[in-house]
């Protein structure tokens, strides 16, 4: 028996729930499909599936063989494309994960710009901030905020932002404003939690060193949208990514504090396992990934100042082109020059 023919047919049978329809995509008799299934369950000794007349459903066994076989047969592709004309013309499923806030208002917007220069990649985007086992979940690529713990995956840093300290002007006026980061220890910060439970706290640069300063809060998300939302809401100081608060800060629905003590810089990384480095699809994602962010200031960790008119677009005498593709975010106008505001 082929194992990697019956590999594929066992794959294709579960993603489509059904045996004439895998036959159908597939190009091969129904009975033909069905002979392969129980010769593969045959000489692996276990049910994979269990049939009845409405629908498949996975076993145990089935599910975890479904999760091997779906690796081995991406790790094949990837290693056929590297010596093929998928190199010049990357094809196939795309599986990336990155923060929500960054996937909504800088990626999605610009997302038609990949799409048409490769037609033959299908892009699966996961939002989201939880930690993600790459190889166990089948992604081959992730975006990611901060300095990097994980060694045993490849990592090229694609762009930057620098978070912003800011409060809404009713907070303000029920504290004070701040004059000095040991004045925060008067003051309530919304809290910022990771989906390990870690809190970070606010930090600072001073003299070359980054101080983190601990204060009260009263509320905790994990969302950053949430977060940036509940300091334009009054519930305390918030430490935003600059490109999630500025709408807020145009419109005075939010107020810089300390601007002298700038927060730290944070990187934004693509990272993606060692046996994804041939990968053509990765390796032009990632490359338009760093593309999008470098025509992008506030995603280079550059401060824009409030009165900054929309970033490359004017600077191009293109303003009048400029048609935004999100609403209060950052975009990119229709000849993709970045509208650092909008």
């Amino acid at each position: 028996m082929d194992k990697l023919h019956a590999m594929r047919v066992f794959v294709r049978v579960v993603e489509v729930n059904s045996f004439s329809k895998a036959a159908d995509t597939l190009g091969l008799p129904r009975a033909s499909v069905t002979t392969t299934i129980q010769n593969l369950e045959a000489s692996l000794g276990v049910r994979l599936l269990q049939r009845t007349t409405r629908k498949l459903n996975l076993t145990l066994d089935g599910a975890a063989y479904l999760e091997g076989a779906t690796r081995i047969l991406q790790e094949i592709e990837e290693v056929e494309s590297s010596f093929t004309s998928a190199r010049k013309t990357p094809r196939g499923r795309l599986r990336v994960d990155m923060p929500g806030s960054i996937g909504r208002l800088v990626i999605i917007p610009a997302i038609h710009e990949f799409h048409n220069a490769y037609p033959d990649i299908e892009l699966m985007l996961g939002l989201s901030d939880r930690p993600i086992d790459l190889i166990q979940e089948g992604v081959d690529c992730v975006l990611r905020v901060g300095e990097l713990q994980d060694s045993s995956l490849i990592a090229r840093r694609v762009g930057a932002f620098r978070p912003v300290t800011c409060a809404s002007p009713d907070y303000l006026a029920a504290h004070g404003m701040p004059r000095s980061l040991e004045e925060l220890e008067r003051h309530v910060a919304v809290k910022y939690f990771t989906r390990t439970g870690k809190v970070h706290e606010l930090s600072f640069e001073r003299d070359g060193e980054e101080v983190e300063v601990k204060m009260a809060g009263t509320v905790s998300v994990n969302d950053a949208d949430a977060y940036v939302t509940c300091g334009v809401e009054g519930l305390g100081i918030v430490q935003a990514a600059r490109f999630m608060a500025l709408p807020h800060l145009r419109s005075g629905a939010l107020v810089e504090i300390l601007p002298e003590w700038r927060p730290a810089l944070m990187p934004i990384s693509a990272l993606y396992p060692q046996n994804r480095h041939l990968s053509p699809k990765v390796r032009v994602f990632v490359d338009w990934i760093a593309e999008l962010f470098e025509r992008c200031p506030l995603m280079q960790g550059e401060d824009v100042p409030l009165d900054a008119c929309r970033g490359e677009a004017k600077r191009s005498g293109r303003m009048e082109k400029a048609v935004p593709v999100a609403v209060d975010s950052v975009a990119m106008d229709a000849d993709g020059a970045c509208l650092c505001v909008v």
